[in-house]
């Protein structure tokens, strides 16, 4: 195919507001490095790292009792050392799907007509046997230390575009990507097993919903916390009971966490207490979440929907032997088995609607709202009419 030498992009163009994100029809098609592929884009899902990264809301080292305002903290994300990959301008969007339309060198030529989706971490480890690994103090990922999808062309090193054989529209396939991934990563550090009672919060949006399919394709329990709008679907998805969250919060907008952790305690099945913990919300969720699990049980957060700086009480931990994990994107395995799960069709796409490229701004908007279930995903306006789902024109 012929391949244009421009193309349009969504381009963020510095920290702040949606007034960062400039859409431009003029920006250079990139070409593949040694070791890379030519992605022609054809629907790139939404998360929520694209919102805070813009709004420079990762305040990774703000410390609660230091009695400055939160604000004073805000970042971006950085490695470990401190340093950050982002620079501007940067076009975001990391759960890219497409075909590959043009190779790099070292890259078999056989590769260009692939359908593929993209594994958007960025690995610059190695282990033990020289194969590709995350490495804990330099985490990065597509749309963030490179560009991303939000873009008709995007290059990505070739391990990380994945052929994929399904008959899954790409639009719905763009909804496996950063939430998955993160999802299965999460429940492979806590080892989920067949048996398992598992909770999960966050249920309804990304990574929740695909946490609810990934902990039944073990042959685990899982039970979610979400809305009650949501829980119908959720119990499509797996989910052996449903707690509506908006059942313990009073009007001044106090939480009963003692409430929660009787309810908790009934679905699963009345004394019994959970095995593990998959938590993206926080705030005052968090420790009624701990007191629900067994001794020597697992809490691992990816997320802080209901704020970051949650009160603790430290017996709890230690008295009942708990481990506590924080996790953030995922290893090379974790999306090969995610890959497997979707051929197999062990897990189901949760696509909450599609946006052209060029009405991000909005798409942002409705994702904020939480209204949906899964993930939104947006579209390159140049394959808006081939896309076949739920379309906000």
């Amino acid at each position: 195919m012929t391949i244009p030498t421009t193309m349009s992009a969504m381009l963020l163009t510095g920290h702040g507001g949606p007034e960062k994100l400039i859409y431009r029809d003029d920006v250079p098609v990139p070409r593949p490095a040694a070791g890379e592929v030519l992605i022609e884009v054809s629907a790139c899902g939404m998360n929520n790292t694209d919102i805070k990264v813009r709004e420079a809301a990762y305040a990774v080292d703000f410390d609660p009792n230091s009695g400055e305002e939160e604000t004073t903290a805000a970042a971006s994300i950085a490695s470990a050392d401190g340093e950050t990959t982002l620079s501007f301008p940067r076009i975001q969007g990391a759960d890219t799907v497409g075909r590959i339309v043009a190779v790099g060198e070292g890259v078999p030529e056989s590769r260009a007509g692939e359908r593929v989706l993209v594994d958007f971490s960025l690995y610059h480890g190695r282990d033990a046997n020289g194969r590709p690994c995350m490495d804990l103090w330099n985490v990065d990922y597509i749309g963030h230390g490179r560009d991303g999808g939000y873009a008709d062309y995007v290059t990505v090193p070739t391990e990380n575009a994945h052929a994929v054989k399904t008959d899954i529209p790409d639009a719905a396939l763009a909804t496996f990507g950063c939430s998955t991934q993160t999802a299965e990563h999460m429940i492979a550090r806590v080892r989920v097993e067949a048996g398992r009672r598992v909770l999960v919060t966050g249920a309804g949006g990304g990574v929740g919903s695909a946490a609810v399919q990934l902990v039944r394709a073990r042959g685990a329990h899982p039970i979610a916390v979400t809305s009650r709008s949501k829980e119908a679907t959720l119990i499509e998805f797996g989910a052996e009971a449903c707690i509506a969250r908006e059942d313990f919060t009073d009007e001044t907008g106090r939480f009963d966490g003692e409430r929660f952790t009787a309810e908790i305690a009934r679905a699963a099945g009345g004394r019994c207490r959970i095995d593990a913990v998959i938590d993206q919300v926080g705030g005052a969720m968090f420790h009624p979440l701990l007191r629900s699990l067994k001794p020597d049980g697992h809490y691992i957060t990816a997320g802080t929907i209901a704020g970051y700086t949650p009160r603790i009480n430290l017996h709890t931990v230690y008295m009942a032997f708990l481990n506590i994990h924080g996790s953030s994107q995922g290893q090379p395995e974790d999306f090969a088995r995610i890959v497997r799960y979707i051929e197999e069709g062990a897990i189901t796409p949760a696509l909450g609607g599609v946006w052209r490229l060029s009405q991000l701004h909005a798409a942002q908007e409705a994702f904020k709202t939480k209204a949906h279930i899964g993930n939104l995903v947006v579209v390159p306006d140049r394959k808006w009419d081939e896309i076949g789902a739920p379309r906000h024109d």
